[in-house]
């Protein structure tokens, strides 16, 4: 057992590369010495923006012996009446390298085989470990890669030195050029001189006396200290407080290899910018965090992080301050101009901007989006149906602004700032910036019911209008973003708890794309299964056992609030052990009534005591959990539901189903088909059974 130290050192990365790339040499190692069963402890990456590290403790010598199984053809094709070999034997023997005459007969469920043993001695770690560590390289995902040179290699950067030990020892291997040796090198600009190190311990401790702390843990942290010091340096004891915004942090640590903080200032005037768009300004062309007092309020300072130590605080300031400002010249000349003209006025300019090739310009979406969002507000609040259609029309408008043209990610943010600015009711500002609302995975959700109805009509026009033309999300491709779309819609009307019909919903939406594209019954049945499907994949991922999903949604998926009701009250009641029984006979009872649609049962025609005791209890059941299903209490209604267990096994055992009589036959099979749509108003219980 012995530590390997694999380093590949390069040109600075981008900062988003690093994380995903070291979590896949972790990943992919791992699972690579896995299949060459080779046993290893703990596997640790590290990395910075010139490095990319791997260390593995405990990696075995040498793999283990094995005995491999070949199994041949048929003994009959392999020896002939006589009992000698066919060319069949002979060629499979060759195949394996042994003798003919070494190859065994085993009996397998398909009859007698010939079977060839291959002893396979385990080769020595370090002979496998150039391939498997030239793999890692070549495999690495990066979001772009580059050539240099005459390089063969796609790279994120030039690979500039390898440092590949094994106990100690170098492991020869050799990437376009660049020969492994024990050596690394430390900062580019205070330490750029290599070294030789002797495993992963020596190798972080002289990293560290050479100014770059190789840790990205590590080295948050310290970025943390440094840019809270930074700013008790700057304003004393006054309350001010860096924002420190967890995807700059990320983004920060990863730019550098030994942080130093320095506060900065700029003028006050630029404080006139919308906080969003001043944070923005700094942090996406700057990387530097924004400052506020002790009530929250945005001060005219700021931090950066340099990759240096920092003798000379004041000249180091005066130059990001330098940098800032012309930023801010820009951001503060945007502003005013896009406030000579209100939203209202851009939007007959959206007609030329282009939505999608086939389904026209952003102009129409706006007009469609508000169409759905008033017939979304008739079915939810009438009351809203003004202000959300307002907030519809002019959802769009801040993507013709100077200041969204510059940081489209503020796009909603200064729609709001816009239309307040512009004298528009505050909710219909906030439903404008909601409507984007969540922008990813686990994002905030909007507030207001206002600003979800925006919201559910620019997906579902979206959405309908990309199925339409055959813009459907592939494997590889969803240049729509469509999943997103998806799971946003989802999100919202989970989140807000709103209950509406999908299909009605997608109908409505496909109205507004008359004379545009087709949108047919069986398109909006694909579009409501895709749906369905990033339903179930969420709640799966989250948590919600599978069989439980696919009980309530194989029945019924069309309200996501109703759905999710039966959904809580099937995981609630799958633990009494009454029900597990049920489940079992439901699955029965399923099998048994696949082929028969009628439910309704002659009571003349029970004549057994236990047909009759069904009846009278899913009679008596059925009264009781009518107006539970229709309030959704479902929980409820499943604990009525139980009181069916007993009579529904008294019944199995004493009742003959398929009797000889046609009318008693079809009678029985109409009572098991009618208590079975019972159950299923909450749920196909078959499949959570186990056994």
């Amino acid at each position: 057992m012995s530590e390997l130290l694999f380093e590949i050192g390069t040109e600075e990365i981008p900062a988003g590369y690093i994380g995903p790339a070291l979590q896949f040499l972790a990943t992919a190692s791992a699972a690579r010495f896995g299949e060459l069963e080779l046993r290893c402890g703990r596997v640790t990456t590290v990395g910075t923006p010139r490095r990319l590290t791997l260390a593995v403790e405990d990696l075995q010598d040498r793999q283990p012996d094995r005995r491999l199984e070949h199994i041949g053809p048929p003994k009959k094709a392999g020896f002939d009446a006589g009992g000698k070999p066919t060319k069949a034997a002979i060629g499979f023997a060759r195949s394996r390298g042994v003798d003919v005459s070494d190859l065994q007969v085993v009996t397998t469920d398909k009859g007698e085989y010939l079977m060839a043993v291959e002893e396979v001695r385990g080769r020595e770690t370090s002979d496998l470990l150039p391939g498997i560590l030239t793999g890692l390289i070549r495999e690495i995902p990066f979001p772009k890669s580059m050539r240099w040179a005459d390089s063969t290699l796609a790279f994120a950067r030039p690979i500039q030195w390898l440092l590949v030990l094994y106990g100690g020892e170098v492991v020869e291997l050799e990437v376009e050029d660049v020969k492994s040796d024990a050596s690394t090198r430390g900062h580019r600009f205070m330490a750029p001189a290599s070294f030789p190190v002797t495993g992963f311990a020596d190798y972080t401790a002289r990293l560290g006396e050479r100014s770059v702390i190789v840790d990205p843990r590590q080295r948050r942290q310290m970025v943390i200290r440094e840019v809270e010091e930074a700013v008790r340096r700057r304003a004393g004891q006054s309350g001010a407080r860096p924002v420190l915004d967890q995807g700059l942090l990320d983004t920060v640590t990863n730019l550098v290899e030994l942080p130093s903080g320095v506060c900065g200032t700029f003028d006050e005037k630029f404080l006139e910018l919308p906080d969003e768009a001043l944070i923005t300004s700094m942090r996406e062309h700057q990387k530097y965090f924004s400052v506020v007092d002790g009530e929250g309020r945005l001060m005219p300072l700021f931090v950066a992080v340099n990759n240096t130590r920092i003798d000379d605080m004041e000249l180091a300031a005066s130059g990001h301050e330098r940098v800032l400002r012309a930023r801010l010249e820009d951001g503060l000349f945007f502003f005013r101009e896009d406030r000579k003209r209100p939203l209202a006025d851009r939007l007959d300019d959206l007609e030329g901007i282009v939505f999608q090739a086939r389904l026209g310009t952003m102009a129409a979406k706006s007009r469609r989006i508000a169409e759905l969002a008033a017939e979304l507000a008739d079915w939810l609040d009438p009351e809203i149906k003004d202000l959300v259609v307002r907030a519809a029309l002019l959802a769009k408008a801040d993507l013709l602004t100077e200041m969204v043209g510059e940081f489209p990610s503020l796009q909603g943010i200064m729609g709001r700032e816009y239309a307040l600015l512009d004298g528009e009711p505050e909710p219909v500002a906030l439903a404008i910036y909601e409507h984007y609302l969540p922008v990813r995975a686990g994002d905030v959700l909007p507030q207001t019911l206002a600003g979800a109805i925006v919201g559910l009509a620019d997906r579902m026009d979206t959405l309908v209008g990309c199925f339409a033309i055959g813009e459907k999300p592939t494997g590889t491709k969803d240049s729509f973003g469509l999943r997103r779309q998806a799971i946003g819609l989802i999100s919202i009307i989970r989140g807000l708890n709103i209950s509406l019909s999908l299909r009605d919903l997608i109908r409505a939406a496909a109205t507004g794309y008359q004379g545009v594209v087709e949108v047919g019954e069986e398109l909006g049945e694909e579009l409501l299964d895709f749906i369905r499907l990033r339903f179930a994949n969420e709640l799966i991922s989250s948590g919600v056992a599978q069989d439980v999903v696919e009980a309530a949604i194989s029945v019924d998926f069309d309200d996501i609030t109703d759905c999710m009701a039966r959904i809580r009250a099937l995981e609630e009641i799958r633990s009494q052990e009454t029900f597990s029984v049920l489940a079992g006979s439901f699955k029965r009872i399923r099998n048994i009534v696949k082929d028969n649609a009628e439910t309704e049962v002659d009571p003349g025609l029970l004549r057994e005591d236990a047909e009759k005791a069904l009846h009278e209890t899913m009679e008596q059941v059925r009264r009781q959990a009518e107006p539970l299903l229709r309030a959704r209490d479902y929980g409820h209604a499943l604990e009525i539901m139980l009181q069916m267990k007993e009579p529904v096994d008294r019944f199995f055992d004493q009742v003959m189903v398929m009797d000889d009589d046609p009318e008693v036959r079809r009678n029985r099979l109409n009572l098991l088909t009618a208590l079975g749509r019972l159950v299923l108003r909450v749920g196909d219980i078959s499949r959570m059974h186990r056994g």
